[in-house]
């Protein structure tokens, strides 16, 4: 597994500015938080969906081919970050 966070950088006030997602070895996604510019948290897994938080349809790239895109900033982050961004969106 890795983990990476995403902070997407625009205006968009419904969209998130922040995604953690943790990536498989086949580089799919197997769980994410999406966070919201007010504040709150969406989390998606393989069997947990909402309408505005899903897994991706297609694979994660690599972080250096994220940062490529210049609204984003991308970084391999911890397990353990990882794990406390989703306690504390499954939390509410």
């Amino acid at each position: 597994m890795r983990y990476v966070r995403v902070a997407w950088h625009h205006d968009f006030d419904e969209e998130p500015v922040v995604y953690f997602h943790e990536v498989g070895d086949d580089n799919w996604e197997t769980r994410r938080v999406q966070i919201y510019r007010d504040g709150h948290r969406e989390w998606a897994d393989e069997n947990n969906e909402s309408p505005t938080a899903g897994l991706a349809e297609i694979e994660i790239a690599p972080v250096d081919e994220i940062r490529l895109q210049q609204e984003f900033d991308a970084e391999e982050i911890s397990a353990e970050e990882f794990e406390e961004q989703w306690l504390a969106a499954r939390s509410g």
